[in-house]
């Protein structure tokens, strides 16, 4: 029987395999006792709940927590429970699942950076406020002694909390400093220490101003924007890591005839492994027992099945579909094609991190000349006064009443107001310069399964096939769990027909379902089981006793909102093509459907990153669209990449953008917000310049005290802040 899709219709390939392949590997022992297990389909705060409760009410389980971010269940269990066991346990109330190996995934399921800015950020406010009360009664009048003793305590506060809560710009401009170059942090440190400096020894001289408060207020503000910018990302995982863990964690080792489940680190080459229906292949190899059909279309995505027989290469990662399979290992853990891939994704990766954001242009021109600008003042003041007091205030004044607040929140406050608007629609932003890349796409590349087509048959001619005919299928359909099979189902209930009489049903691994119907043999399965000839499209062909072949046709349905978000692509201008690993003529026929007028069929995962590349190399600005593993290495390649919800756990880690829902019209939408968010960033990064030229005379002039430097500051912010909820 042809098959276009997997076993057990499902958003991520891996997470039909593993229930089988797990299930059936047996309780192995495990070695940890924490289990790590892809829940893709969960999406709302009921699926968590659902998901947590199954898992505590199973025997074993000691604790049991959902990351919605990760889509990824955590079990602390007893040693003797498997995955398998809790696999099982989430398919009965409804959720598919598949096991990652806990041991490959190093990071963390916990958002600690984001707790340590956001604990950082609550010190400095309630540090910042309380010197600003002390700094009120300084400049109400307060004099001598009293104006001393609010000076202290003011440093007893501040000291401290600018210690502590400026950490993540200490380290940021030390880093830049070893390695001979300038970013934001480095004038924000100097201007820190500096108001520190100067307000010790203004306040050890009993002189009437010290910039405690000011020095807190921009570790504040400073810090409000670092965190504004970590939210708008979801964890920062590698995919190649994430690419690593879907690997099958153990396998049935064969030796004189004995199974033995093991570790796949364990298998060596030349060993014997055997593959139950619905597994996945744990190595590269060759067949040498057994007939099925492989379902490649995880790595290739195609969505024609391959017929497997003896001397057959099979590729780790792919998944057998209907019989047992034993396969001779040619290839093991670093050498197989998934980790060939996961090299991919990897050189694709670090590729892209040498994207320069707009904040990070500003700072190489920005830091510079705020530090000369403050040396000229110290310079030019000391040589008017030669007083290195009077000097060292004013140098210190223009460093605070220059200081980047207003650049530091450009970026981050635009972005988290760009964000949550595009939330809104249905899409996550990951990555912190997704916005700035996804404004400059000129190129938007779909894959086909599972991205524009939603990944489940439909039968497309059952109005030019005889009910009785489709009655037969329906009752033979009704005995296997082809996705196929599963389409005729559907066809036939939805147009209520009952099942024929059909008995002694049997499916023949690899070919197809039979039984009898009234005495004549009856068959449902593939072209070349039953005589037909190789059709060029999904099909399935019915033969009753010596009857002709009876054809029956399939498409994959289009995904929703897939031909808005093309036609809208191709009026805002954009170059939009379709890369996929399926055959030329399904591909040829989507496109025409689109109105899609360049399409590459074939392509292979490395045929996908070389084509971005070389796109990319063209000068182009590439927005890739995909969803499966063989996917992966172009959406890390492509200058921006989006993800369905739906996608494979390493296709969505290596986007930058995840659609959360099922619709793909908001992708157009997406970047008309991205093109009014640069805009945004740039008129934040005017006003910052405005302020600065307005602001900047009055600090060389000598007129900016501390009062007038923090409510400078604090007004630069607000504004900024102000202009990036518009987008809102």
């Amino acid at each position: 029987m042809t098959a276009a899709m997997r076993p057990n219709l499902s958003a991520c390939p891996a997470c039909d395999a593993a229930p089988a392949a797990q299930a059936l590997a047996g309780r192995a022992a495990q070695d940890d006792a924490r289990l790590a297990l892809s829940v893709p389909t969960v999406h709302c705060g009921a699926c968590i709940s659902t998901v947590e409760e199954a898992l505590l009410a199973h025997p074993g389980v000691v604790s049991a927590r959902v990351n919605l971010t990760l889509k990824r269940a955590t079990v602390e269990a007893e040693p003797d429970l498997t995955a398998g066991d809790l696999i099982n346990v989430l398919e009965r109330v409804g959720y598919e699942a598949h096991e990652l190996d806990a041991g490959t995934l190093s990071a963390t399921q916990s958002d600690k950076a984001g707790r340590d800015l956001l604990m950082r950020l609550a010190v400095a406010g309630f540090a910042s406020m309380n010197v600003m009360l002390l700094s009120i009664s300084v400049w109400s009048g307060a004099e001598a002694a009293t104006r001393d003793m609010f000076h202290w305590i003011s440093a007893a506060i501040a000291l401290p909390t600018i210690v502590f809560s400026g950490h993540p710009f200490y380290v940021s401009a030390w880093s830049a400093l070893k390695h001979h170059r300038l970013n934001m942090d480095v004038p924000i440190v100097l201007a820190i220490l500096l108001a520190v400096v100067t307000s010790l020894w203004e306040t050890s001289l009993s002189g009437e101003h010290a910039y405690f408060d000011a020095a807190l207020a921009l570790v504040f503000f400073l810090l409000a924007g670092r965190y504004l910018d970590h939210r708008t990302r979801a964890v920062a995982r590698s995919a190649a890591e994430e690419l690593a863990a879907l690997e099958v964690p153990r396998a049935v080792r064969v030796r004189d005839g004995v199974e033995g489940t093991v570790q796949v680190s364990d298998l060596a080459v030349g060993d014997w492994v055997l593959v139950r229906p619905g597994g996945r292949m744990p190595v590269d190899g060759d067949i040498v027992e057994g007939q099925s059909e492989l379902d490649r279309s995880l790595l290739t995505g195609e969505t024609l099945p391959v017929f497997a027989e003896p001397g057959l290469g099979v590729s780790a990662g792919e998944v057998n579909l209907t019989g047992p399979l034993v396969i001779r290992a040619t290839a093991v853990g670093q050498e197989t094609s998934l980790h060939r891939m996961a090299d991919l994704v990897a050189v694709a990766e670090s590729g892209r991190s040498n994207y320069t954001s707009l904040a990070d242009k500003a700072a190489k021109l920005y830091a510079p000349g705020v530090h000369i600008l403050s040396a000229l003042s110290f310079l030019g003041w000391y040589l008017y006064t030669f007083d290195v007091r009077t000097a060292l205030n004013i140098a210190a004044a223009v460093l605070i009443i220059t200081c980047p607040c207003a650049l530091g929140l450009a970026v981050p406050a635009v972005t988290t107001a760009a964000s949550g608007r595009l939330f809104r629609k249905g899409m996550l932003i990951k990555h912190s310069t997704a916005l700035e890349r996804l404004a400059q796409v000129d190129t938007v590349v779909f894959d086909k399964t599972g991205t524009l087509t939603a990944g489940t048959p439909e039968l497309t001619n059952a109005d030019d096939i005889a009910p009785n005919n489709i009655s037969i299928a329906l009752a033979l359909a009704m005995g296997s769990s082809h996705p196929l099979s599963r389409a005729i189902v559907a066809a036939g209930n939805a147009d209520q027909l009952r099942p024929a009489r059909v008995s002694d049903i049997e499916e023949v691994p690899g070919f197809g379902t039979q039984g009898r119907l009234d005495g004549q043999l009856v068959r449902l399965g593939r072209a070349s089981w039953v005589g037909a000839e190789t059709p060029t499209q999904t099909a399935a062909f019915l033969v009753v006793g010596d009857g002709a072949p009876i054809k029956f046709l399939f498409a994959d349905t289009l995904r929703d909102g897939a031909e808005e978000a093309v036609s809208a692509l191709k009026e805002d201008g954009k170059d939009v093509i379709l890369l996929s690993g399926d055959t030329a003529g399904v591909v040829e026929a989507l496109a025409q459907r689109l109105g899609i007028e360049r399409w590459v069929a074939d392509a292979l995962p490395e045929d996908k990153a070389k084509r971005i590349q070389s796109l990319a190399s063209d000068g182009r600005h590439v927005l890739m669209v995909g969803d499966g593993l063989n996917d992966t290495a172009a959406l890390a390649a492509a200058h921006v990449s989006i993800s369905p919800a739906s996608a494979l756990d390493a296709a969505r880690v290596a986007s930058d953008i995840v659609l959360l829902g099922g619709d793909l019209s908001p992708i157009a939408d997406a970047l008309a917000t991205s093109r009014s968010a640069i805009r945004r960033i740039r008129e934040n990064f005017r006003i910052a310049t405005v302020y600065n030229i307005i602001a900047v005379p009055l600090a060389v002039a000598g007129l900016a005290t501390p009062l007038i430097a923090a409510l400078a500051m604090s007004l630069s912010s607000i504004t900024v802040s102000l202009n990036a909820l518009r987008l809102r």
